[in-house]
């Protein structure tokens, strides 16, 4: 099973009043365990970048009014690719695979936005599962930010000072696996024992009993104490009871 984990950072909250997607993270799950492949751009917003979320983010310093020049390490957007000439390559890398998304409704309202606007088809919503909403259903009440449930899983989010698309992606990925039941759901059991009939391969995780059994590690002497302290006991005795 094939899963996107993904992440967007924008210059605001609502595309259709003008906000745009500045970044764009994704990381590539198989049968929920990171593969190394990884999807990440900048893309250049061709507006201004408002104070507010360049605090969140610290992405396009030369797009504030008035520019600010770039500390080491800054994003600038203005030589990056527009989402039209990346859009594309978003899709494919996606694909038809699960998009794991923490507030899914915020990146697909934008993701879908710039899609339409390109002409290219949009995401579906059932398409996305939202990692927001299932933090809530299992912790009711709690926080449910991105490092809240970092410091609830014991999470390293050390280099997250600020929100960036990739970062949070990879975040994401280890939330989202503990979220389902720990980094390994199945405990790592469901290529233990693969039976085939026919072209149907079934995955029993199910460990089973061993073919010969491993010997005893008690010396004869252990055996001998352990058989009198038992028949002091009497008839009454659990290993007595127990034994087959």
């Amino acid at each position: 099973m094939r899963e996107i984990v993904l992440d967007t950072e924008t210059t605001g909250f609502d595309p259709f009043s003008g906000d745009r997607i500045v970044e764009i993270g994704a990381v590539e799950l198989l049968n929920h365990m990171p593969t190394g492949e990884t999807f990440h751009v900048y893309i250049n917003p061709q507006r201004s970048m408002p104070q507010d979320a360049f605090k969140v983010h610290g992405i396009g310093p030369d797009l504030l009014e008035p520019p600010q020049q770039p500390g080491p390490g800054a994003v600038t957007l203005r030589d990056k690719p527009l989402f039209a000439n990346v859009g594309q390559q978003f899709l494919d890398f996606v694909r038809d695979s699960k998009m794991v998304i923490h507030n899914a409704a915020f990146d697909m309202k934008f993701l879908n936005a710039e899609l339409d606007w390109m002409g290219l088809p949009k995401l579906p919503m059932d398409q996305a599962v939202d990692t927001l909403a299932i933090a809530r259903k299992r912790f009711p009440g709690s926080p449910a930010t991105l490092d809240a449930l970092c410091r609830r899983f014991n999470i390293d989010n050390s280099n997250r000072t600020l929100h960036g698309a990739l970062l949070d992606s990879e975040i994401l990925a280890d939330v989202y696996l503990e979220l389902i039941g720990g980094r390994q759901p199945d405990f790592g059991l469901s290529t233990a024992n693969t039976a085939s009939r026919g072209n149907v391969v079934e995955d029993d995780w199910r460990p089973s009993t061993r073919p010969t059994p491993l010997p005893t590690r008690l010396t004869p002497q252990e055996q001998e104490a352990h058989a009198g302290f038992v028949a002091k006991m009497g008839d009454g005795a659990l290993w007595n009871s127990s034994k087959t």
